[in-house]
């Protein structure tokens, strides 16, 4: 039975299970992406065998394996209820086979640092025969080189070092070679529930194409590719990450971030979401629930005119840099070329000339750009 640490207990709450890498426990791994998250979950993490506070593995077992304790687990504190997850690397696979095995089960997943299949099944087997001969000492100096992006480490590194130096050899070992015989790329197609694929620019076990398979693999998949992290984002970048599952997971931020994608253009979006900082996410979360999840849907106006109506008002405040994104959004909410002459035209009487002469040259670059 896989041991579980509650982060955030409310009970009245959606449930969030978040599942580990190899050699992580889910206190050292999570801890500070499950303090920083600003929806409103019962938040659950779970060991893998022989990890955290898991008692060792008794025998061989399988990602279909843990992905059934992880499925107990979630029944047991909420019998029946559907639930969000999370999970890096091998707990990123645990979440592909959950969504595979009980699609009724998992509202929604986030994938992190993780893969449709991991590696090479003879890589898997040599460490688990190294870390059975040799112990989990063995690993430690390469796992130091796969888990964190060249620079400073993060303030979780000498933690998460503990946490693999803790592990029980024989069941990282299991866990080796359950990742060794994991292969689900066929089947990805089959996953219905929203997907949420996070990828760390400088992770070498799964990197980017990785997770970019699984998002363009399942029927509704998101990739953010987050520079500077590398195998183990939420304790390398805790703070986007929360971000990160917030949009994904809480109910208003995700019709938000859906409509701010539709409208401004999903590359643009993902890249300013992976730029976010400690200091620039309160001000994205905020646009993202008061700007886009409640005024961008309101019913009362189309999304064509709340264009038209950004567009005079970026012209007459000069805010150039964002009239050039609206202009793009306007095209995308379906204003002509025509349109939003005519629109500029009317600026330069009621908003000023030079106003609106700028503001031509700006749209003409837009417009002139395929």
């Amino acid at each position: 039975m896989l041991t579980a640490t509650t982060f955030t207990d409310a009970p009245g709450r959606p449930l969030l299970l978040l599942g580990p890498s190899v050699g992580t426990s889910a206190a050292t791994l999570w801890a500070a992406c499950a303090d920083r998250l600003y929806g409103r979950y019962h938040v659950v993490g779970w060991d893998l065998p022989g990890h955290g506070a898991s008692a060792p593995a008794t025998g061989p077992f399988t990602i279909a394996d843990l992905a059934r304790e992880v499925l107990a687990l979630a029944g047991r504190i909420r019998p029946g209820e559907a639930f969000h997850y999370a999970g890096d690397s091998i707990g990123g696979a645990v979440g592909l086979q959950l969504l595979l095995d009980a699609p009724d089960r998992v509202a929604a997943a986030a994938l992190l640092c993780t893969g449709a299949k991991i590696g090479e099944p003879a890589m898997w087997h040599d460490r688990a025969a190294l870390v059975r001969a040799e112990g989990v000492e063995s690993v430690v100096a390469g796992a130091r080189e796969r888990w964190f992006a060249p620079g400073a480490p993060p303030p979780a590194a000498e933690s998460l070092v503990a946490a693999l130096r803790a592990t029980d050899a024989e069941s990282y070992a299991r866990a080796c070679e359950a990742l060794a015989e994991f292969d689900v790329r066929d089947r990805l197609p089959e996953i219905a529930a929203p997907v949420l694929a996070v990828a760390g620019g400088h992770d070498r076990p799964t990197p980017p194409d990785s997770l970019r398979a699984i998002a363009d693999g399942v029927l509704h998949g998101r990739l953010v590719v987050l520079d500077g992290v590398a195998h183990l984002a939420p304790a390398e970048s805790p703070e986007v990450v929360a971000f990160l599952l917030d949009q994904h997971f809480d109910e208003q931020r995700s019709a938000g971030i859906a409509v701010r994608r539709e409208v401004l253009g999903p590359a643009h979006v993902d890249r300013a979401t992976a730029g976010t900082t400690a200091f620039t996410r309160d001000f994205q979360d905020m646009i993202t629930r008061y700007a886009w999840a409640e005024i961008w849907t309101r019913p009362g106006l189309a999304r064509r005119d709340r264009s038209l109506i950004t567009l005079t008002a970026l012209i007459a405040l000069g805010h150039h840099e964002e009239l050039a994104m609206h202009v793009r959004a306007a095209r995308t909410n379906g204003l002509s070329d025509d349109e939003i002459k005519e629109l500029i035209l009317q600026t330069a009487v009621y908003c000023g000339v030079p106003a609106a002469n700028t503001a031509f040259r700006i749209a003409q670059k837009v417009l002139d750009t395929p």
